[in-house]
């Protein structure tokens, strides 16, 4: 007897060692009040990895937000759907378009009183509904993610067999689609949004609450926990925002640009600084967020190797030229996708096609700007002053061409250089540069006769030339 209660002593001291020791539940809360879009993409992948590094039983976001931008919203949408943590969504006020899509997505859904869910119909920069093409892909998108979360199958005392959706995907559906009909609750005149306790009898609301503190302690039942908040920091809005690719697509416009009038002007300048720092601005933050590897950056600067060749070294457009350009797209776009080395097994289509169209965008920018500025440099208006507009005339006292030079024509000398079309001709006993009047390529030793000078520059053809 005295055995048994020694063994239950020691017993009772060990548990309550245990329950004293033991840390309190760590849940993870992520704020996503803002627009939907790059930046709100980063909160979400740092918060998810600082919960998962520090076991948290659950995230929590803290929505109030009008929508944004699909492909981020589906990004994370598909992050919460892979999630082995739970996540709860708490709609502080407003969960619309983007922003409704994100928070089906999570496990439950949390509303406080006078919140909204719904309006998720696609639409463009001045608030009109896209083509239907982007509302199809919206309606499967946001009824995949209603499905998501299964169903329940019962068969009745007749046989019948009732299938009632945890969260209904013609509801959801609803909400992107005028033309959809919900009975007794849509009447398909409008797009969908449910207001807190309209979600709550239709089941995309969980309860209604006021502060995360209550579905922690009322929902989840842990009176006793830990609330961790994911602050963002000044480097993560920066990376945010140089992610978006609206802004990838500009600095793409300025890279090809200003390589563009560099290789049209002499020396290094302006439009190379602003091409490099754009440059720069493209590949960092992709580099470090590890979507860009070395060999992509390799690839585009090989291409501007190519570009530079094929301009100054090699005559004409050909091989080097071609592949120089496809070198220089290549980088930017492959920095995009999620690649790793040439394997592109886990990128999506969707993540492929969204690289390709923001540097076929910036591409298309660049070649307009590049015609707008070559009509309007040196020119009345801002850009007058780029350009050098004053004339030198011979009344002014400047001389073009030195007398000497003009004095040459009909003089005849011979190639000491192969003119491919440039090179040097020897008149006398002094060498001068030359080109072929006709762009032909002249051998070495060739005799020949100067034509036309301009620009102190010589023009020759050959002396059995029957070309005028």
């Amino acid at each position: 007897m005295k055995k048994f209660w020694i063994i239950t002593i020691i017993s009772l001291f060990t548990y309550i060692q245990v329950g004293y020791s033991g840390e309190k539940p760590l849940y993870y809360k992520i704020d996503i009040k803002k627009e939907i879009g790059s930046t709100t993409w980063r909160y979400m992948q740092r918060g998810y990895k600082e919960a998962v590094d520090h076991d948290a039983q659950g995230i929590i976001l803290h929505m109030n937000t009008y929508g944004g931008t699909v492909v981020h919203a589906d990004s994370i949408r598909t992050l919460i759907l892979n999630s082995a943590i739970p996540v709860y969504a708490f709609i502080d006020n407003n969960a619309a378009s983007a922003g409704a899509l994100i928070a089906i997505a999570c496990d439950s859904i949390y509303m406080r009183p006078g919140g909204n869910i719904g309006a998720a119909t696609v639409v463009n920069e001045t608030g009109a509904a896209m083509p239907d093409k982007y509302q199809s892909y919206m309606r499967a998108t946001i009824r995949s993610t209603a499905e998501a979360h299964g169903k329940d199958t019962t068969i009745t005392l007749s046989g019948d067999t009732v299938i009632k959706w945890l969260r209904d995907p013609l509801i959801a559906e609803a909400m992107v689609d005028t033309r959809i009909v919900v009975p007794g609750l849509d009447d398909s005149t409008k797009v969908l949004t449910l207001t807190a306790q309209e979600a709550l009898k239709w089941g995309y609301n969980e309860a209604i609450v006021n502060n995360v503190h209550e579905i922690v302690t009322e929902r989840l039942g842990v009176p006793e926990y830990t609330l961790q908040t994911f602050k963002p920091s000044v480097y993560d809005d920066l990376v945010g925002f140089l992610l978006n690719p609206a802004l990838q697509a500009i600095l793409v416009m300025i890279i090809i640009g200003g390589i563009y009038f560099e290789l049209q002007t002499p020396g290094i300048g302006f439009p190379s600084a602003a091409a490099l720092i754009a440059a720069v601005l493209y590949f960092a933050p992709l580099y470090l967020d590890g979507l860009a590897a070395s060999w992509e950056i390799l690839i585009f600067i090989a291409g501007i190797i190519l570009m530079i060749l094929e301009l100054i070294v090699i005559p004409g457009f050909g091989v080097a030229g071609i592949l120089g350009i496809i070198c220089m797209l290549a980088g930017l776009v492959l920095a995009l996708v999620n690649n790793v080395d040439f394997d592109f097994e886990g990128v999506s289509s969707r993540e492929m096609n969204r690289g390709i169209f923001t540097v076929i965008s910036g591409l298309v920018c660049a070649f307009i700007l590049m015609i707008y500025l070559s009509h309007k440099i040196g020119r009345k208006g801002i850009l007058h002053h780029l350009a050098l507009d004053s004339s030198q005339s011979v009344e002014k006292g400047f001389i073009a061409v030195s007398s000497e030079y003009m004095d040459m024509v009909g003089q005849e000398g011979v190639t000491v250089t192969i003119l491919r079309p440039s090179g040097k001709v020897r008149i006398g006993e002094d060498d001068y540069d030359a080109v072929s009047l006709y762009n032909k390529f002249i051998e070495r030793g060739t005799p020949v006769r100067v034509v036309k000078v301009e620009n102190a520059q010589l023009y020759v053809v050959t002396i059995d030339s029957k070309e005028k």
